[in-house]
């Protein structure tokens, strides 16, 4: 159990620090993903900046994914859910659309309107407070994986052991701290877990990096 995300982050960023982890930047996924960020970029002296993804909602039913999309279009798709609910093409087509327009414009709300910097041959670790189906962390992971970066770690406090193992795929190194067997939701796992609002999301990031 933690406390809060930025007692996730500290326990977190002492993990890759006594692991040894040097990165050139620290990719933090928001919202919730930066106050922990922020604690890591810290730590292991590296700026901070974030990936923007997005989920493909099912039709009638937003919140549960079928995949996700990044602010640069990367793609992961759930393709048993997509057969399993019978989601038309169509459909997909017109949900990739309207989340990758809203992933972008995250993306740049949080960067004043900057493009992620280069990442080709960088060190990366990405970051997030958690993950129930990591659909946004693959969508995200891609994106990073195809600017370039090497080596890419993700790098986690909680999430089902089903679920890390299948980040793997994506990321060359994946840590996280707890993988309970009976997961059901991230918040379960904080005793804080209240939502990050966007202008306090904001103050975790330093303008002032050259990567942001």
């Amino acid at each position: 159990m933690f406390a809060d995300r930025i007692d996730a982050g500290e326990r977190l960023a002492e993990r890759l620090a006594s692991e040894g982890v040097v990165v050139d930047l620290v990719l933090a996924i928001p919202r919730g993903g930066l106050p922990l960020g922020r604690v890591v970029a810290d730590t292991l002296d590296a700026p901070l900046d974030v990936v923007v993804a997005k989920k493909l909602g099912a039709p009638g039913n937003e919140e549960f994914a079928i995949g996700a999309v990044a602010s640069d279009g990367s793609t992961w798709y759930n393709e048993d859910a997509i057969d399993r609910l019978d989601v038309s093409g169509a459909y997909v087509r017109e949900e990739w659309q309207a989340q990758t327009a809203a992933a972008r414009q995250k993306a740049a709300t949080y960067r004043d309107g900057e493009r992620l910097g280069e990442l080709e041959g960088q060190a990366v670790v990405v970051v997030d407070d958690g993950v129930a189906t990591g659909s946004t962390a693959r969508a995200c992971l891609r994106q990073v994986r195809e600017a370039g970066a090497d080596p890419l770690l993700f790098a986690v406090p909680v999430g089902p052991p089903d679920t890390i193992e299948a980040l793997q795929e994506e990321a060359d190194r994946v840590i996280c701290l707890d993988t309970p067997q009976h997961f059901r939701a991230v918040g379960q796992h904080y005793r804080n877990f209240r939502q990050v609002p966007d202008e306090e999301a904001l103050t975790y990031l330093d303008r002032n990096d050259e990567a942001a």
